[in-house]
């Protein structure tokens, strides 16, 4: 086998210097034109295509982009088919625009995504979960990270969002409008058949992320409230996808009949809702509402229009693109949430009217 040209060998062959070939390729506008002519004339004749670009990064130059893990155990098509994702990835690419920098988007499937993390070409990663900062931390060449969703230290990136507080701020505009028999359409974060935990049985959910617990601490809170418990509430858990969304919404309309509100943590799943009480013949919002949380554009878009906790995805993306590019000290940041009130919510039948449910 003939071994592979290398840039000495296209130097030796242009007769410059090796340091003058390497500019050629990797700094052109400070190489002399003739001589830049006459090194891409060796590479030519060479078959040389230019320098490894891995070879370049162990060396320090950049990538010039910027590589995004899912919190969640999806592929990339997953990812694009998922609207929080799209959602998200506007952010992080629009600022990838900004400053002429590329995306390289990571599969969230354990049999990828460790060998991607690994030897992905980038400057940079934004993290979904923190379960992926010990594979970031024993690549060969180190590089800045900022965790999603996570406080994962004084010495880490991090973006999060009042997670607690949306969720409380949902059962709050609920339970003024009367309601008091509640359901949660919880996320399953790694693929699988939606569960149902009836009310009153263990319910520890193994996949559930710090955001989801914060998310159910917040409900449990607002419930206790009105002199409800969050034990006494029926619970289902099912992934994103369309097909498992809709299978959590009918399981929970199948078992927990009596619901009148309905809690969901993501929008995705609480369209799903929408969607399966409409086949089943429920009025939304006179025999059910739904709250959903993230905002995402779909939301506006449903009939009715959904009812939910917005938080800034574009910004989130946006804000830890900056991080990684401008390689600042190590911040944590809370981003806001708030309450955006559409027609899947109602009031409960035979309750009051209520003046507070804004």
């Amino acid at each position: 086998m003939k071994r592979p040209i290398t840039l000495s060998d296209i130097a030796r062959a242009a007769k410059v210097s090796l340091g003058t070939a390497s500019n050629a390729f990797n700094r052109p506008d400070s190489v002399r034109p003739a001589l830049k002519a006459r090194v891409e004339a060796a590479a030519q004749q060479l078959g040389y295509a230019g320098p490894d670009p891995r070879g370049r990064l162990l060396m320090g130059a950049k990538a010039n982009a910027i590589g995004f893990v899912p919190a969640s155990e999806i592929s990339v098509f997953g990812m694009l088919q998922n609207a929080f994702s799209r959602r998200l990835l506007s952010g992080i690419a629009a600022e990838c625009d900004a400053r002429s920098c590329n995306l390289l988007i990571i599969s969230g499937t354990e049999d990828r995504k460790d060998w991607a993390i690994r030897n992905a070409v980038v400057d940079g990663f934004i993290l979904g979960h923190s379960s992926e900062v010990d594979i970031v931390s024993v690549r060969r060449r180190k590089v800045p990270f900022v965790v999603l969703d996570v406080d994962a230290g004084p010495h880490v990136h991090s973006i999060s969002i009042e997670a607690y507080k949306g969720a409380r701020i949902a059962v709050e505009h609920l339970l003024a409008l009367g309601h008091r028999r509640f359901a949660i359409q919880a996320v399953m974060r790694k693929p699988g058949q939606s569960v149902f935990y009836p009310a009153g049985e263990n319910r520890q959910r193994e996949s559930s992320y710090p955001i989801d617990r914060a998310k159910l601490a917040g409900y449990s809170d607002g419930l206790r409230t009105a002199g409800l418990s969050l034990d006494q509430v029926p619970i289902v858990e099912s992934h994103t996808t369309a097909e498992n969304s809709e299978e959590g919404a009918k399981l929970l309309c199948e078992r927990a009949p009596n619901a009148t509100a309905i809690l969901a943590m993501s929008d995705t799943i609480a369209l799903a809702m929408l969607k399966v009480a409409k086949w089943r013949g429920l009025r939304v919002p006179e025999d059910i509402s739904v709250i959903g949380f993230d905002d995402i554009p779909e939301a506006a878009e449903a009939s009715p229009g959904l009812t939910t906790i917005a938080q800034p995805l574009i910004e989130k993306g946006r804000l830890a693109t900056r991080m990684i590019l401008e390689n600042a000290p190590p911040t944590q940041v809370v981003l806001p949430v708030h309450l955006v009130i559409r027609g899947s919510t109602g009031q409960a039948v035979g309750a009051p009217a209520s003046k507070g449910s804004g």
